[in-house]
């Protein structure tokens, strides 16, 4: 099997995610990375959470993302009184058919924006979780599918400020990646000024055209499935796996979603560098933002001062790394 066996144009898979990338960045300005990883995160079929202060553009980042690649996109506006039946639909009695009929939730876009997760109440928060983990609802026990693709991108309030509920660890465990998409660098936010002095952000998005298709998206997704991933890599993945449950700050490691979950994300960094198949640095590159907001560490290590970067640092430098990794035939 050669490489372009496995990925008919591995040139145009990485130029498809730059064109993605660049358009974003119209409305985007100066986080590249987060762009890709954000990207990366999509091509994985996963969820992802973005982190962060007030203002620093997650919202925009989901809708440009939405909008870049022609998908149906909901927003979800998380209150306190937000309840199940607002986000995944309820059925109605109609009394002309005699008939309750169901009126499907904004949970039935490709791409769903959930804004400000931690300020819904745990109820509401529960709603998503079979969404997330199944691609499917279930309603009067009746179950409806999620067409693909479909992504839940969730933004968070930092914990402290007013009006937030913690995320639980199963809701936690179903975001393939955590960001934080920062401040701009001083360069970059003259360039914000520069941008929306004269025209509104909301022009700028609403100017935004897509540069792919759903199409496009469902065949870079089944490419991405079929990157290799050898088991000596695949090995490498579960002694980090188990290092992390090992460890002695944390009490609660990696589940195998985890696993999963960081397998086909490299899987799709693979892809984006136009190979067909993983290699140990695409594992090490992506562990941090995939894994650290699911390891629950101890209240010793709490006290201490140990983070999870820290703890993910420790177990990377401790798992030995395949001294080599077979390339497909």
């Amino acid at each position: 099997m050669s490489l372009s066996d496995t990925i008919p144009n591995p040139s145009s898979y990485a130029e498809q995610i730059q064109t993605v990338i660049k358009n974003v960045e119209k409305v985007i300005h100066g986080k590249r990375e987060v762009i890709y990883h954000t990207l990366l995160c999509l091509l994985a079929e996963g969820h992802l959470l973005l982190a962060d202060a007030p203002g620093v553009g997650k919202t925009s980042l989901a809708k440009a993302v939405a909008r870049s690649i022609g998908v149906d996109f909901a927003r979800v506006q998380s209150t306190p009184d937000l309840l199940p039946s607002d986000v995944i639909g309820v059925s109605i009695w109609h009394p002309q058919s005699q008939e309750f009929k169901y009126h499907p939730g904004p949970i039935f876009a490709n791409l769903l924006l959930v804004d400000e997760i931690n300020r819904a109440s745990p109820k509401a928060q529960s709603a998503l979780l079979e969404a997330m983990a199944e691609r499917q609802v279930t309603v009067d026990g009746t179950r409806y599918d999620i067409e693909p693709p479909f992504m839940v991108v969730a933004t968070q309030n930092h914990l402290e400020h007013e009006g937030t509920y913690p995320l639980p660890e199963s809701q936690l465990d179903r975001f393939l990646m955590q960001l934080s998409v920062g401040y701009p660098i001083p360069v970059e936010e003259l360039r914000i000024l520069n941008t929306y002095g004269s025209v509104s952000a909301s022009e700028t998005m609403a100017a935004l055209r897509s540069v792919l298709s759903r199409e496009d998206l469902l065949a870079m997704i089944k490419v991405r499935q079929t990157v290799t991933v050898a088991p000596e890599v695949q090995t490498y993945l579960v002694n980090i796996s188990t290092a992390t449950r090992d460890h002695g700050a944390v009490s609660l490691g990696m589940s195998p979603r985890a696993t999963l979950n960081l397998q086909s994300v490299a899987q799709a960094r693979a892809a984006s560098f136009g190979r067909s198949y993983v290699l140990p640095d695409d594992i090490k590159s992506l562990a941090h933002i995939t894994v650290c907001h699911r390891l629950i560490l101890t209240n010793d290590a709490l006290r201490r001062g140990i983070t999870a970067q820290a703890v993910m640092d420790s177990v990377l430098s401790s798992v030995p790394v395949p001294l080599s990794t077979p390339l497909p035939n």
